[in-house]
């Protein structure tokens, strides 16, 4: 039968022998669909692409999960070897506690804020005439004390830096350290506001702002990613508790950053992968080229922090952390956190690259495993050109503040590259990016000997509207 008609008797005539054509190419259509699928599936028209099973070869698979299998049980035989000791944490805890001295937090609300009688430039020294130190923004805050030994008492107190840049206001919440008033004795008030303690403010209240961000976050992931969004903020839950109940409390019980920040990263990617995206082919080639990557991102970031000789020792939370806390291996923390902060981009880029060759394979059937490797990383190659620009800028971002110090210090360029704190950012980015970048050929590989190999004379059927579709590739 034709595929469409014409009312004139003319078209009809102009076309018959088109039409009988094509009622031809459409019987021998038929028929070889009819020889090449199962009688269940000889039809001519499909309203979906689900009619063709085509499964990874049962050796594949096999091997392939046997190997994930192994490399699973060394995690939990890395997890259970490298578990921190909770006794010896809290020991050190409590002595960092105590090297802080009798310090206490209480928080209160400001009341009013004013602006500092203070000179915006201090003297200048002899030896720079006419360069005077600019000093830094100051406020002057009435706070109403909201607990702790003298709660209710009012107590004022000047700000600078960037809590006076904050932006305080009247009603804003501020947390406050609290110290002994040296030179008194024990219930002994003093200050014009009858106050046991002194109070400096050490940080803002953010509760309710950040958890509003975090529920809209939350709202956005699950409306636009639906079902895979929730299983993606679960895994996100699982992650953080790897990194909060293993990472920190291994680190600083003295184990060695690197292979925990291994372990770490492979139970979390184990977990992510397989939760968000299924037990299924595609996903366990994702897996081998993110377990690559973990791999690579250690090895260089290893290699450099030797080579380079950094310390860990660069920023001012290093450096208060490091008189704390002794048994810590400062130059194990980088390399762990480099590691954890490729994570994420890492993920990205092989579920990417493994999800491409399966919709190749998928939309091209008759392409052969060579063809599908080639035509995906094509794909991958511009991923790498992005996600190279996203790690670099993360790290600039987060050291702008630094490279704009270090930028007017009047240097050379050379002098300041190695300086350690903007080394360390370096080698962040240079040993994340290689891990990422490699990740890319190396999964596209693992996917494309997974996938099905290539079908001859692949059959194409027409849907009611007499479109061809192909047949869709499982990701078993």
């Amino acid at each position: 039968m034709p595929w469409f008609r014409r009312d004139d008797s003319r078209a009809q005539t102009d076309t018959a022998q088109a039409d009988t054509g094509q009622a031809s190419d459409a019987a021998n259509t038929e028929r070889e669909v009819a020889d090449t699928h199962p009688p269940s599936q000889a039809h001519t028209h499909s309203h979906s692409l689900r009619d063709v099973d085509v499964r990874t070869s049962r050796a594949i698979r096999l091997i392939a999960y046997a190997v994930l299998v192994v490399v699973a049980a060394a995690t939990a035989i890395g997890l259970a070897a490298l578990w921190p000791d909770y006794n010896k944490v809290s020991e050190i805890a409590e002595r960092a506690t105590y090297q802080v001295g009798d310090v206490s937090f209480v928080e209160g609300r400001v009341l009013s804020v004013n602006e500092c009688a203070a000179n915006e430039f201090t003297a200048p020294p002899p030896e720079l005439p006419g360069k005077g130190i600019v000093q830094p923004a100051c406020q002057s805050l009435s706070v109403g004390l909201l607990s702790g030994p003298d709660s209710g008492q009012m107590v004022d107190i000047d700000v600078r830096g960037s809590m006076a840049a904050s932006g305080l206001r009247e009603n804003d919440t501020v947390q406050l350290s609290s110290t002994p008033n040296f030179g008194a004795e024990p219930g002994e008030t003093v200050s014009s506001y009858q106050l046991e303690r002194a109070y400096e403010v050490s940080n803002i209240k953010r509760t309710l702002p950040l958890l509003v961000l975090g529920l809209l976050f939350a709202a956005v992931v699950v409306a636009v990613g639906r079902l895979r969004g929730l299983f993606a903020l679960c895994a996100l839950v699982v992650a953080a508790g790897v990194v909060l109940a293993f990472v920190l409390p291994g680190i600083v019980a003295g184990g060695p950053g690197l292979l925990i920040g291994m372990v770490a990263a492979s139970a979390i990617m184990f977990v992510t992968l397989f939760f968000v995206h299924g037990v299924n082919m595609r996903t366990a080639s994702a897996l081998f080229g993110t377990l690559a990557g973990i791999f690579i991102i250690s090895a260089v970031s290893w290699i450099a922090v030797q080579t380079t000789r950094l310390s860990g020792l660069g920023d001012e939370t290093s450096g208060l952390l490091s008189t704390m806390v002794s048994e810590i291996d400062f130059r194990g923390l980088v390399t762990c956190s480099i590691l954890i902060a490729g994570l994420g981009v890492l993920n990205d880029v092989t579920i990417t690259q493994a999800s491409s060759v399966w919709e190749l394979r998928a939309a091209a059937p008759q392409m052969s495993r060579r063809e599908i490797y080639a035509s995906a990383m094509r794909i991958g190659r511009d991923h790498i050109a992005s996600t190279v620009y996203t790690v670099f800028f993360a790290y600039v971002g987060a050291a702008l503040g630094t490279l704009i110090l270090l930028y007017l210090y009047n240097r050379p360029a050379l002098l300041l590259l190695s300086q350690e704190d903007i080394a360390l950012e370096i080698v962040r980015t240079a040993a994340g990016s290689i891990g990422l970048i490699l990740a890319v050929p190396i999964t596209t590989a693992v996917a494309a000997l997974f996938v099905p190999p290539a079908v001859e004379n692949a059959s194409f059927r027409r849907d009611s509207d007499g479109r061809a579709t192909a047949p869709e590739i499982k990701p078993f």
